[in-house]
C-alpha cells in the first residue's frame, strides 16, 4: 500500500442525522468521515469569486460547526464543478445525429470555420481598442506630468510633481481596482490560470461571461495607464476566450438575447474547442504571432486536441493578427502598411551586429540558468504574497486599498530613482516620446526616466535597440532590483493585468547589464551587443517565471521578425525551465494550486499503481430507477447535503442488493425534465405532455434553473418519470480492480465528469469524479491525499 497521508472524505461532510435515522450521502460521499462534525472553510482567493448562482444547489452550512483553518496549497475546494466534455449519447442525441446527412455535416463544419473567423476579427478589434485607449490616456498622463516636472525643475518644489504623479496613478488604479473587486472579481489578474482550468474541464464561475470581458478590458486599460508594473498582453488571452465562448453560443445570457444561431454548438464540448481558438487568437493579437498562439493554446491551455482543431485555431489566430494590423494601420494614418502585427512590437533584429558566435552558446545557457533561478525566486515570493492575501486581505475594500498603495509606491519609487539618477545621455532622434531633462545639461536627457517614465512596452523596445552606451550599468542594476520587487508585488492584485511584459522588461534590463559587463571584460563590443543579450535575458526571465518553451520560442521569433535567434532562444528557455523546475513550479500552476482547483495533470502520480478504483471511488451512491417517482427525484435534488450532478440509472428491482447499471443521467437533464413536467401517469402510463427535443435542453444551457425554482404539486409527486429516453445508456465504466493510473488515463483522456465503478455482474459499486482523482499528489513523503474543504 502506498504511503497515503491525510485520508479525508472528498465530500467533506458527515452524514446528517434526522429523527434518529441516518441519511446516506449522495454521489461522491465517502464512507470515510470526520470525527467531530467539522467542516473546514478556507479564505476566498481575491482573484476568483467561488460563489456562483449558476450552481444548482448551495450547501446549507447553517447547522454545521465551521472551523477556520489557515489556507494552504494542500487543500482541494469542493465548490468547483466539472464540465461535461463527454456527450450524453441518449436516444434524443442519437436520433438527431442519424437525421443529419453528409451535406448537413459539411454545413456544420463550415459554420465552425465561420465562427473561428468571427472570433479572430472581434479579438483583434478588442486588442485595437485596448492599444489605442492605453496610448491616448497614457500620453495625456505623461504629458501632464512631464510639463509639471519641467516647470518645477526651474522654479524648485519638485515635491509637487511627485504628489501629482502618485495621485494620478493612485486614482486611475483605484477606479480599475474598484471595477474588478466589486463588479467581477474573476476578471482580476491575467486570466490565464482560469482559462487553463476551464479547458481542463473545471467550471470556474463567471469566467467566460460578457460582464467579465467588459470589466477585463476596462481594468487592463486603467492598470497600464495607472503606471503599475503590468502588461496588457496576458489579459488578451482571457478576452479572446470570452469572445469565443460568447460567439459560439449564438446568444448572450447576460443580455438575455438569443439570436437563434449556432444552436448545435450549445454544449461544453463545442464551447471548449472554440475557447481554445479564442485563447490562441488573444496571443496572436498580443504578440503578432499566429503560430505562437496555436502553440501556446496547445502547450499551456488545451487539455484536449485534434488535428482539425489545429487548423481552425490557426485560422482564428491569423485573422486576429490581420485585423489588428489593418485597423492600426488606418489609425496610424498609413492604411495598408501592415507593420503593426501585435500589441507589443519588439522591433526587428536584422543588423549584422546581431549575429552570434559558437562560443556564445554556453553564455546563453548560463543566462537561461540565471533566468530560471530569478524566476523561481519571483514565483516563491509571489506564492507567499498570494497566501498572505488569501488569509488577511479577503475583504474587497482591503484589496482596493492595497492596489492604490502599490500604485502610489510605484510612482514614488520611479520619481526618486529618476531624481537621484546622474545618468545623462545625449538626445537622439529615437530618444523616446517622454524624455525628461531634470538636472541634465541642455541637449541631454535622464536615462533612468527612459525606463520608468514610459509604458513597459516602450521600455522593452529601448532596452533591445538603443545603441551601446545608452544606459549606465548602475542605472540598469538599480532598475532591475527595484522592478523585480515591484512586479512581484503587483502580480496578484485585484486589477486586470498580465505578467508577460513585466517579465520581459525585467529580463531585458539584467540581460543588457550582462551584455555591458561582457563588453567590459572582453574589450570587444562587436560580438557582445547589449541589445542581443537584452533579448536573451528577456526570454530567460519570462521562461523562468511561466515555464513555457515551445510556444514562447516561436512567439519571440515572430515578435522580433528574425529566425536567426531561434536556436539561442530555445537553449535559454529550456535551461530556464529545467533550472526553475528544480526549485518551484511555474507561476500559473502555483496560482491554480492556491485556488484549490481540482486540476488534472497529464498523468497520474507516478507511485499510485498500488491504489485501485475500489479505494478511490466515492460510496455509497444514490441511484435512480429507470422508472422513478417524481417525488423521490425532487427530494434527491433538493437535499442540502449534496450538490452532485450525475446519477447512475439502474434496472427496477425490489430487493436491497445493488442493481445492474443501465445508464447515467445528469442533474441538469433531470431539472429540464421536471421543468417541462415530462411525467407518466401512474394508472395508464401515458405521457402527460408531448415529447421533448434536444433543443429544450440546449435552450436551458448553460444556466440551468435551480431545483428550488421548480414547483411540483403533490399529485405530480406521485407520478412516474421514465428516464429511458433521456439517460446515457452507455456510460463509461471500470471494474473495481482497475488501478488508479488506468482510471486516471481514461477519465482524463475522454474528458469525463463521472466514471461508474461496477463489479463483475455490472452492479453499481461506486462513482469516480474529478475530485476523487485530483486529491492524489506526489509530496515530500511520497503519495499524499489532499484535504478537502468547503470554500
Amino acid at each position: 500500500m502506498a504511503n497515503v497521508a491525510n485520508r479525508v472524505s472528498w465530500s467533506g461532510r458527515e452524514q446528517a442525522e434526522e429523527d434518529g435515522e441516518s441519511t446516506p450521502l449522495l454521489n461522491g460521499a465517502s464512507n470515510r468521515q470526520f470525527s467531530s462534525s467539522i467542516l473546514f472553510r478556507i479564505g476566498q482567493l481575491s482573484t476568483v469569486d467561488l460563489g456562483d448562482e449558476n450552481q444548482e444547489l448551495e450547501t446549507d452550512l447553517s447547522s454545521t460547526v465551521v472551523k477556520e483553518i489557515l489556507h494552504n496549497e494542500n487543500l482541494l475546494s469542493l465548490k468547483y464543478e466539472s464540465l461535461d466534455y463527454d456527450n450524453s449519447e441518449n436516444q434524443l442525441f442519437m436520433e438527431e445525429e442519424r437525421r443529419i446527412n453528409h451535406a448537413a455535416f459539411r454545413t456544420v463544419e463550415v459554420t465552425r470555420w465561420v465562427i473561428c473567423g468571427m472570433i479572430g476579427i472581434l479579438t483583434g478589434l478588442i486588442a485595437c481598442f485596448i492599444d489605442i485607449m492605453v496610448e491616448q490616456l497614457a500620453g495625456v498622463k505623461y504629458q501632464v506630468i512631464k510639463s509639471n516636472i519641467d516647470k518645477f525643475t526651474e522654479k524648485g518644489g519638485l515635491s509637487f510633481s511627485l504628489l501629482l504623479w502618485a495621485t494620478l496613478n493612485a486614482v486611475i488604479v483605484m477606479v480599475g481596482s474598484l471595477v474588478v473587486a466589486f463588479i467581477e472579481p474573476v476578471a482580476a489578474g491575467s486570466g490565464i490560470p482560469q482559462i487553463k482550468c476551464f479547458l481542463n474541464g473545471v467550471k470556474i464561475p463567471h469566467v467566460v461571461r460578457l460582464k467579465t470581458l467588459v470589466v477585463k478590458v476596462c481594468g487592463v486599460i486603467l492598470s497600464v495607464v495607472g503606471g503599475l508594473a503590468v502588461g496588457k498582453e496576458g489579459p488578451m488571452i482571457h478576452s479572446g476566450a470570452v469572445v469565443a465562448a460568447g460567439i459560439s453560443q449564438g446568444r448572450s445570457t447576460s443580455l438575455k438575447k438569443d439570436f437563434k444561431i449556432f444552436e448545435y454548438f450549445r454544449r461544453d464540448t463545442e464551447k471548449r474547442d472554440f475557447v481554445s481558438a479564442g485563447a490562441a487568437a488573444g496571443v496572436s493579437a498580443a504578440f503578432g504571432a499566429p503560430v505562437g498562439g496555436v502553440l501556446f493554446s496547445l502547450e499551456e491551455g488545451a487539455s484536449f486536441w485534434n488535428q482539425l482543431l489545429t487548423w481552425r485555431i490557426f485560422f482564428a489566430s491569423m485573422i486576429s493578427t490581420f485585423t489588428l494590423n489593418f485597423v492600426l494601420s488606418i489609425y496610424n494614418h498609413k492604411p495598408g502598411d501592415l507593420s503593426n502585427p501585435g500589441l507589443i512590437n519588439f522591433g526587428r533584429f536584422d543588423t549584422d551586429e546581431n549575429s552570434y558566435k559558437y562560443f556564445e552558446l554556453p553564455i546563453f545557457i548560463g543566462m537561461g540558468a540565471i533566468g530560471g533561478m530569478l524566476g523561481a525566486l519571483f514565483n516563491a515570493l509571489n506564492n507567499w504574497l498570494t497566501m498572505f492575501r488569501i488569509r488577511y486581505l479577503h475583504r474587497r475594500c482591503l484589496q482596493v486599498i492595497e492596489a492604490v498603495l502599490v500604485a502610489a509606491v510605484t510612482a514614488t519609487v520611479s520619481f526618486v530613482m529618476i531624481y537621484y539618477s546622474s545618468d545623462c545621455q545625449p538626445l537622439r532622434e529615437n530618444s523616446g516620446e517622454y524624455t525628461l531633462q531634470l538636472f541634465c545639461a541642455d541637449g541631454e536627457y535622464n536615462a533612468m526616466a527612459s525606463a520608468f517614465f514610459t509604458t513597459p512596452e516602450s521600455s522593452v523596445r529601448r532596452l533591445f535597440h538603443d545603441p551601446a552606451g545608452s544606459f549606465n550599468p548602475q542605472t540598469l542594476g538599480l532598475f532591475t532590483l527595484l522592478y523585480f520587487f515591484l512586479s512581484c508585488w503587483t502580480y496578484g492584485l485585484t486589477v486586470s493585468a498580465g505578467v508577460f511584459i513585466p517579465s520581459l522588461l525585467l529580463g531585458a534590463a539584467w540581460g543588457r547589464l550582462f551584455g555591458i559587463m561582457l563588453t567590459t571584460i572582453s574589450n570587444d563590443s562587436i560580438w557582445a551587443d547589449p541589445g542581443k543579450y537584452a533579448l536573451m535575458g528577456a526570454a530567460a526571465q519570462l521562461g523562468g517565471i511561466v515555464r513555457m518553451t515551445l510556444s514562447l520560442t516561436v512567439i519571440m521569433v515572430e515578435a522580433t521578425g528574425n529566425v536567426t535567434y531561434g536556436f539561442p532562444i530555445m537553449l535559454v528557455l529550456i535551461t530556464a525551465k529545467i533550472v526553475g523546475d528544480l526549485f518551484i513550479e511555474g507561476l500559473y500552476d502555483l496560482h491554480i494550486k492556491l485556488q484549490s482547483v481540482p486540476f488534472l495533470h497529464w498523468e497520474a502520480p507516478v507511485t499510485s499503481h498500488s491504489l485501485t478504483a475500489r479505494e478511490v471511488m466515492s460510496t455509497p451512491v444514490t441511484c435512480l430507477r429507470r422508472r422513478e417517482k417524481v417525488g423521490i427525484i425532487v427530494d434527491i435534488l433538493s437535499k442540502t447535503t449534496s450538490n452532485h450532478n450525475g446519477f447512475p440509472v439502474v434496472e427496477n428491482s425490489g430487493n436491497t442488493e445493488p442493481s445492474r447499471l443501465c445508464g447515467l443521467i445528469l442533474r441538469s437533464q433531470l431539472i429540464v425534465l421536471l421543468k417541462h413536467k415530462v411525467f407518466v401517469e401512474r394508472e395508464n402510463l401515458s405521457l402527460i405532455q408531448g415529447r421533448l427535443k434536444l433543443k429544450d435542453f440546449r435552450d436551458a444551457y448553460p444556466r440551468f434553473p435551480p431545483i428550488q425554482s421548480i414547483h411540483v404539486s403533490q399529485d405530480e409527486r406521485d407520478c412516474l418519470m421514465d428516464l429511458t429516453e433521456f439517460m446515457n445508456p452507455t456510460p463509461y465504466t471500470v471494474p473495481q480492480e482497475a488501478s488508479l493510473p488506468r482510471v486516471f488515463k481514461l477519465f482524463r483522456a475522454l474528458g469525463l465528469r463521472h466514471l461508474v465503478v461496477v463489479d463483475n455482474q455490472n452492479r453499481v459499486m461506486g462513482l469516480v469524479t474529478r475530485k476523487d482523482l485530483a486529491r492524489y499528489r506526489i509530496g515530500k513523503n511520497g503519495l499524499e491525499e489532499l484535504c478537502l474543504a468547503q470554500t
